[in-house]
């Protein structure tokens, strides 16, 4: 009977789970169909806003980029998960296209199997890149660079969830639109998840 080290069944096992993420994720990418629903397209918001602001509501998993009184572009997306979703009032410090990315040193905490490979050097930007396309960076006062983003995704199909460790994300072709509409400078609102807004 052949025998295994307790590392050979570490690595074995790891390479399993592997494998059967890479199933599930080559399936969900076949068989997902955008719902029509989230195309982006124009709505009247409840409230008037000047032109340029960005709200993210997490309750309807929704992103408004408001055009002045109350005319704003609704984007699908995907936030947080759990505690990770953070609420507040940021601005946009930085535009960038395909980002590279690094995991927070928390998130390699919470997950070093997942994460701990980038901990050092960033992945390059690229279709594979967990930001996708395009990343807004997303600034505070007295805090600067948050690490917060609303960025693109590889995986679409997880908008309209709370996936993230914290970021707001669209569709690829959707954050490459929303990127050309959003200067540097403009203001970001992410509301609370236990409140449903009236924006």
């Amino acid at each position: 009977m052949p025998r295994f080290s307790r590392r050979a069944f570490i690595f074995t096992a790891l390479a399993t789970v592997s494998a059967a993420s890479m199933i599930r994720r080559a399936e969900a990418r076949t068989a997902w169909t955008m719902p029509a629903d989230w195309t982006p397209h124009m709505v009247l918001l409840n409230n008037s806003y000047s032109a340029g602001q960005v709200h993210v509501v997490p309750s309807d998993f929704a992103l408004y980029l408001t055009f002045g009184g109350q005319s704003a572009r609704r984007y699908k997306v995907g936030i947080g998960k759990g505690d990770l979703y953070e609420s507040g009032n940021f601005w946009i410090g930085a535009k960038k296209e395909w980002p590279s990315w690094k995991p927070t040193a928390e998130m390699v905490e919470r997950n070093p199997a997942a994460y701990s490979k980038w901990a050092e050097e960033p992945m390059p930007g690229g279709p594979k890149n967990p930001l996708g396309a395009r990343a807004l960076y997303l600034f505070a006062p007295n805090a600067g660079d948050t690490m917060l983003r609303i960025h693109g995704t590889p995986d679409p199909w997880t908008v309209g969830t709370a996936v993230s460790n914290g970021c707001v994300r669209l569709m690829n072709e959707h954050i490459e639109e929303l990127y050309n509409l959003v200067p540097v400078g403009a203001p970001v609102v992410l509301y609370p998840k236990d409140i449903v807004p009236t924006v």
